[in-house]
């Protein structure tokens, strides 16, 4: 008689075979190992333009006051975000969202968590010169790095040229898109063929991830992201009564363009980009890749731990406005929560050590 164990081989070894094939269906869902990081080909990366790109991130005249840097908010040692509920703001600002993880970056078709940035070059300069983040003035900062012969010689190296803001954005883009990538997990190694790599639990919690609960529904292909919006049900942050988180909402729906931005009491999400009812509050499906180093979670860093998320998605959202409606109750069991955590937590994957010696 087939004892459990090896009824889960056998299921493990067929999932594992037909996901490292690439095949993709509705009971095969396409899933699997991170493919190369697709190249811009008007920014392909060299060991210059890395270099340089590094260099830039982590200088802190890139924000007006000086005091900022893109790893302000991107903390290398916590999962290239931050460890608190909100990101740093500028100084006269608070700030209302969770800062994204910049692991995987490159594989986003959708950045920002309303989408609101075309590309992570745009992105990278759009980060600089918003008052709310670094509040610098880009004619100013091509002046400081021009003036800087370290700066000079880095941009001529990467760019043949002197420094300037579209390369500046180029830079910063390149070195996030190609360093910025994990390793294998043990998810990885599993869907490739070691059957060992995996728990029994985790392989579970991937059968719950891809039927009962439903998530590969938006945490699809190989970062566990398709890069959509969605309203998942999360109620006004209770936050948002406070003055100063009141005032930077006005502030924001302002610099979008909406309608009575005076009127803002909450973060409308996707909504400021495209005016469009239907997006109320629908923000980007973000990456599961090292859930363990990222919290903590959703777009207002509500949720300190995994287990609240599979809460939040078990009870069914909080029924609000224009909650997805595939957002509903799923019934998980103590077990079976515990097995889709198992799982999540298999798809973490070592990061690039970081070398900031001169």
């Amino acid at each position: 008689m087939m004892n459990d164990r090896f009824r889960t081989l056998l299921k493990s070894v067929a999932v594992a075979s037909a996901l490292a094939s690439g095949l993709a269906s509705a009971e095969v869902p396409d899933i699997g190992p991170l493919p190369p990081v697709p190249v811009n080909p008007d920014n392909t990366p060299t060991a210059a333009r890395m270099a340089l790109g590094q260099a830039l991130f982590f200088d802190n005249r890139l924000s007006g006051t000086g005091n900022l840097n893109c790893s302000s908010c991107h903390l290398p040692d916590v999962g290239w975000t931050l460890p608190s509920a909100f990101s740093v703001a500028n100084e006269g600002f608070v700030e209302r969202r969770n800062p994204p993880t910049l692991i995987n970056v490159g594989y986003n078709r959708a950045l920002i968590w309303d989408g609101r940035a075309p590309s992570l070059e745009k992105q990278a300069i759009g980060s600089i010169t918003n008052p709310v983040h670094k509040g610098q003035n880009l004619d100013k900062l091509v002046k400081i790095l021009n003036d800087d012969p370290k700066f000079i010689a880095l941009f001529q190296a990467a760019y043949n040229g002197k420094p300037n803001a579209d390369d500046i954005g180029r830079a910063l883009a390149v070195w996030q898109r190609h360093f910025l990538v994990t390793g294998e997990s043990n998810f990885d190694r599993y869907v490739k063929g070691n059957m060992l790599a995996l728990s029994e639990a985790a392989v579970r919690g991937m059968d719950i991830f891809k039927g009962k609960g439903g998530c590969i529904v938006c945490h699809n292909g190989p970062n566990f992201s398709d890069s959509g919006f969605y309203n998942i049900g999360l109620a006004r942050n209770a936050q948002f009564d406070k003055p100063e988180y009141l005032k930077i909402l006005v502030f924001d729906a302002k610099r979008m363009k909406l309608d009575n931005p005076e009127q803002a009491t909450d973060d409308a999400g996707r909504y400021l980009v495209t005016k469009d009812k239907a997006d109320w509050k629908k923000f980007k499906t973000p990456t599961l890749r090292n859930l363990a180093d990222t919290a903590p979670y959703m777009h207002d860093g509500r949720y300190a731990t995994l287990d609240a998320v599979i809460d939040h998605f078990n009870r069914g959202g909080d029924q609000v406005e224009n909650q997805d409606p595939r957002i509903k109750p799923l019934g998980l069991s103590v077990t079976e929560k515990a097995d889709l955590k198992a799982f999540l937590q298999s798809l973490w994957g070592p990061l690039p050590k970081l070398n900031l010696a001169e």
